[in-house]
């Protein structure tokens, strides 16, 4: 399992009350790491980062994270928690793709498919999940081939495409899954209209070793219409949200409180500065 690529939700300043909301309501999550910024969740081994951000922007179902389990017990018990503050985006059910299956948006505003499945097919627990949807629909499968070209280990484990039968635009991806650098990610298209597009309420998260992996994923993902954040933020060519970072970053940031301001003058960032800065106090 990779965990050098996570899911990292924008919260309004109140990352430790989601955070203590996961962990009441998924089983194996607990807290592994907070300060003022972030807060860091282990859900089932996997990573999600809660960042303290503001009002300015909040989670939609553009992304939302596929819960596998193979237990309907177990899709049940967190259905039952997320509604009752929540609202259903898909009732919890049986369907002719899934045993027991509920797609809830919490309190929070964050999407969760919770999806039942055979064990033998779960290669990763929490698999974030975009929705081309708007401008973008129609671009699932062309966007799988981009995100595929772009990171090692990367390739695509199968599109089922609409027939046409389900209102949707006949050949556009009804479900599909591909893998970067030995990371799960799923996607698809809807054709139907929707009030939201891919914000930063939602971003991945990308840790790299060395300033030439953080080089090449940062030309790679802006290329053909992305743009440049700050403090190592993209946008890619569909609106998808990116933080390109050192591994390192959490203990340079705990080092010293110069490397934050640091940052904060950065799009791209920049290991050696960011080093710099830390040996400075």
């Amino acid at each position: 399992m990779n965990n050098a690529i996570y899911p990292c939700v924008w919260c309004n300043n109140n990352s430790a009350e989601l955070a203590e909301f996961y962990v009441s309501v998924f089983p194996d999550t607990k807290i592994i790491d907070e300060n003022p910024f972030v807060v860091r969740l282990a859900m089932s081994g996997q990573r999600l980062m809660l960042l303290n951000g503001s009002d300015l922007f909040r989670p939609n179902p553009s992304i939302s994270l596929m819960y596998l389990t193979s237990l309907e017990s177990e899709v049940e018990q967190i259905y039952a928690k997320l509604i009752e503050t929540g609202t259903a985006l898909m009732p919890l059910d049986k369907y002719p793709f899934s045993p027991m299956y509920g797609w809830v948006e919490d309190q929070f505003g964050v999407s969760w498919q919770l999806y039942t499945g055979k064990e033998e097919d779960i290669i990763q627990k929490i698999v974030p999940t975009l929705m081309f949807v708007n401008h973008n629909n129609g671009k699932a499968a062309e966007a799988v081939d981009f995100y595929t070209s772009l990171f090692p280990d990367a390739e695509s484990r199968g599109l089922l495409r609409y027939s046409g039968e389900e209102g949707e635009t006949t050949g556009n991806i009804q479900h599909g899954e591909f893998l970067i650098n030995h990371y799960l990610l799923m996607i698809m298209d809807s054709s139907w209209p929707h009030a939201f597009n891919f914000t930063e309420g939602v971003s991945l998260v990308v840790e790299c070793d060395s300033q030439q992996e953080i080089d090449s994923y940062w030309s790679g993902l802006i290329s053909g219409g992305g743009e440049e954040s700050m403090c190592g933020w993209l946008k890619d060519r569909y609106g998808v949200r990116w933080q390109i970072v050192p591994s390192t970053i959490d203990k340079l940031i705990a080092r010293s409180p110069g490397v934050m301001e640091e940052m904060m003058k950065m799009r791209k960032l920049d290991i050696r500065r960011l080093q710099q800065a830390a040996e400075q106090d």
